[in-house]
Formats: C-alpha cells, sequence, structure tokens
C-alpha cells in the first residue's frame, strides 16, 4: 500500500487547505496526473501523483488543514486487493492534560452531536462525496435546513473561495522563509553589466517576421544563458540538504512573479536549457497567465532548482535577491536602458543591463560565482546561439 502524502509546495510551507479531490476510491492513478487541489498561502496549487496505482481511501477531505507531510490517501499497488488491504489509521492526537477539579454546578448538558449534525438526505451525502465537497460547510434550503441533493450541485459549481486573510499569510510565510534563508545561508553577491546590443538588434529581427502572439521578449533570452551557464557552473544549480549540497536533477528555472493579490510566488519552468527558445517563451507566459489565476502545478512549486527574478520593468537597475531555501542561488536582471559604454576610444549609447547573483558561500564563492556572470555575459553577445 502507498500512503500519498501532502508535499513541500515551497520553503515557506508548512500546511495546506483541501480544496477538491480529483480521484475517488477505486480510481487508477498515474504518476503526474493532478489528484487534488490544494490551497496554499499563495495559490490554488493542482497536486500531482508521484506513485501509480488504485485509490483505496481517501484519508483527507474537502476543507481539512493537513500538514506537509501528512497522509492525504492511500493508493493500493498492483496486484494489492482493497477487500484485504489494511485501511489507514489516523496517528491519534494526544488528549489535554486534565484540569484540577474544581467544585461547581454541573453544566447544562451539551447537544448532542446528532442534535447539532445537519440533516442531509443519503442521495445529497452520496454526490458531495463524488463532487469532492463537504455537506456539513453547505447551507441547506430544504426542510429545518436540511442539505438538498441541489444544494449540493449548487455549492459544487462555485469556485473555491480563498481565505479572506490570504494576503497577510502570504506575507508572514514569505517573512518566514525569507528570515530563515538569512540566517541560515552565508550569502555573498556579484554583478555584472552586460551590454545588450546584439541581443536586441537579433531579438527585433527574430520577431519581425512573427505574429505580435509569437515574439519573444528579452527575458526569454536571459533564462535560456541563464540555464547554459549553469551547465558549466553546477555547483550554483541545486540544493542545500541535511548538511551538503545535492546537485538538481535539471535546470528548473523558478521564475519569480508578482501576483495581484500581492506578493510573490516562484514557480519553475523545468530543462530550460533544453527548450528552444520559442517554446521557453510560451512556457513563460503561459506560467505568469497561470501563477496570477492562482492556477499551478505541484511539480513547478517544489522543483525549481535556482531562480530568477527580473525587476527590470519596475524600473530598477540592479537587484540583490535572498536565495530560496533549500536552493543555492538566485539571479537577479534589472531593467534594459540606454547608458554611456566604452569601446576602445568611443564612448556611445549601448543597452545596458546589470545582472546579480546570490550565492551560498557553502557551496561556491565568489571568484566562481563571478566566472558564472562572465559566461552568462558571453552568451548574450550570441543570441543566435541560445
Amino acid at each position: 500500500m502507498i500512503q500519498f502524502k501532502l508535499p513541500s509546495l515551497g520553503a515557506d510551507m508548512e500546511q495546506g487547505k483541501l480544496l477538491e479531490w480529483k480521484v475517488k476510491p477505486g480510481d487508477p492513478v498515474k504518476r503526474g496526473q493532478v489528484v487534488a487541489v490544494v490551497d496554499t498561502s499563495k495559490a490554488a496549487v493542482e497536486v500531482e501523483s508521484w506513485h501509480e496505482g488504485t485509490v483505496l481511501e481517501l484519508v483527507a477531505g474537502p476543507g481539512e488543514t493537513i500538514a506537509v507531510g501528512a497522509v492525504m490517501a492511500t493508493l493500493l499497488e498492483a496486484g494489492e486487493d482493497a477487500a484485504t488491504a489494511p485501511r489507514y489509521q489516523r496517528p491519534e492526537k494526544a488528549a489535554p492534560a486534565a484540569a484540577p477539579a474544581v467544585e461547581k454546578a454541573a453544566p447544562a448538558a451539551a447537544p448532542t452531536a446528532a442534535a447539532t449534525r445537519k440533516h442531509i438526505s443519503p442521495a445529497a451525502r452520496k454526490r458531495a462525496r463524488e463532487l469532492g465537497v463537504d455537506p456539513e460547510r453547505i447551507e441547506g434550503s430544504g426542510p429545518h435546513g436540511a442539505v438538498t441533493l441541489e444544494d449540493v450541485e449548487r455549492a459544487a459549481a462555485k469556485p473555491a473561495a480563498p481565505p479572506a486573510d490570504r494576503y497577510s499569510s502570504m506575507r508572514a510565510a514569505i517573512a518566514a522563509a525569507m528570515s530563515r534563508s538569512k540566517r541560515e545561508i552565508p550569502h555573498y553577491y556579484v554583478a555584472e553589466t552586460i551590454p545588450m546590443q546584439r541581443a536586441s538588434e537579433w531579438l527585433a529581427r527574430e520577431n519581425a517576421g512573427r505574429p505580435v502572439s509569437e515574439r519573444m521578449l528579452v527575458g526569454a533570452l536571459q533564462l535560456k544563458a541563464v540555464a547554459l551557464a549553469l551547465r558549466k557552473y553546477p555547483e550554483l544549480n541545486g540544493f542545500w540538504r541535511e548538511g551538503a549540497f545535492r546537485a538538481g536533477a535539471g535546470i528548473h528555472v523558478g521564475v519569480a512573479i508578482s501576483i495581484r493579490q500581492g506578493g510573490l510566488i516562484a514557480p519553475a519552468i523545468h530543462d530550460v536549457d533544453r527548450k528552444a527558445l520559442p517554446q521557453l517563451m510560451r512556457a513563460l507566459a503561459d506560467l505568469v497567465k497561470r501563477a496570477r489565476a492562482g492556477s499551478l502545478r505541484s511539480s513547478e512549486m517544489s522543483d525549481p532548482t535556482v531562480t530568477v527574478t527580473n525587476l527590470g520593468d519596475q524600473g530598477v537597475e540592479a537587484v540583490f535577491g535572498v536565495i530560496y531555501p533549500p536552493q543555492v542561488a538566485l539571479v537577479g536582471f534589472g531593467r534594459l536602458a540606454a547608458r554611456p559604454w566604452a569601446e576602445g576610444d568611443t564612448v556611445r549609447p549601448m543597452p545596458l543591463v546589470t545582472a546579480s547573483l546570490s550565492a551560498d558561500h557553502r557551496v561556491s564563492d565568489g571568484h566562481r560565482g563571478a566566472r558564472f556572470l562572465a559566461e552568462l555575459r558571453e552568451l548574450l553577445q550570441r543570441p543566435e546561439t541560445l
């Protein structure tokens, strides 16, 4: 039997609220299939399965808050039988310590569970299970407030509302993660001014023959150049875990995105070094759109091996970011602007961008960080090779 647990969807996540199940007992599940939707402090995230099997039971119910690593469901492996498979037993919560005995009048009897529980028709309860909604949270329109089949259908049709205090929860989560980063990670910082004349001219020529919807942005060039540079400097691409560096299995670049509700999220584009620029541009546009709509996948939240932040559109000349633990590096880009640039004895206007690197001194040092930025600069002088 496989225990399906809530994965960590970011360094700042400790728990999530289950909004919806996409499967039910008896359903086959494939690796990578979306099985649930969980609300974090930042977004509603589609949780994918890392296992293959058949759903035995759904341990957690919609509306329940679950700790990272807690069992959400169990799956049968090939050859296992639902009739003989053991059911998951939730850990019992420790009983609170008994209060000292105090003589006082006996309180009025509390209403029994049967007296306070809502009236729900069997058909409505069955349909609620199928749709993954909690009937106890539905306001009934039947006699004496009973929940009807129509009430369940109406509740299921409504989009799940995010918590009213999501913004404050998000800020608290970001603050906790960044405090941990500055407390635990010995940061160092290096920066390089990169001429972008060749890249800008090449991009203009490439976009001239493309429909507006398919034109590429300089941000796609920067992401691809970062990924290719990381091939030469793999110590900047991975994680610090259990007192040691673990290299990333691929180059999955987390893109820092400002979301409309306020706050920041950095989901990953997978295998950026292996994507052609047009494909990368489409992936970037799709990721930004879904991040701002609150529709991301768990692999996009848990897989980033490095993060890139670009504050150029905010008019910032340079950005020195804070590393997202357990990652070990963050690359920043400021605004692309024409400034004086010397070439030989000539000074002329040149589009320039300041690239920065924030890195973990436990894994690399300023010499390697500087060479990484030099490689990044050279790659952006040859945009046709990207």
